[in-house]
């Protein structure tokens, strides 16, 4: 079974066309520079519109947390 919808791809598709053209903006106004950053951008987008697209993780990654929590 496929983690995301068709509709969804391609708004990532286009997000990527918007970035390597340089019009693909972030919340803040800023140009998005970042392949990863172009892509989530495609996928909230998408989300807003209602494609088949996987509930976005809460938190921040494992790895930043257990090296917080480490007693020296």
């Amino acid at each position: 079974m496929a983690k995301y919808g068709e509709s969804a791809s391609k708004s990532v598709e286009s997000t990527m066309r918007r970035r390597k053209k340089g019009t693909l903006k972030s919340g803040s106004g800023r140009t998005v520079k970042s392949r990863k950053q172009a892509i989530a951008i495609g996928l909230s987008e998408a989300r807003k519109k209602g494609a088949k697209v996987p509930r976005q993780s809460s938190g921040k990654s494992g790895s930043s947390r257990r090296r917080s929590s480490k007693k020296r």
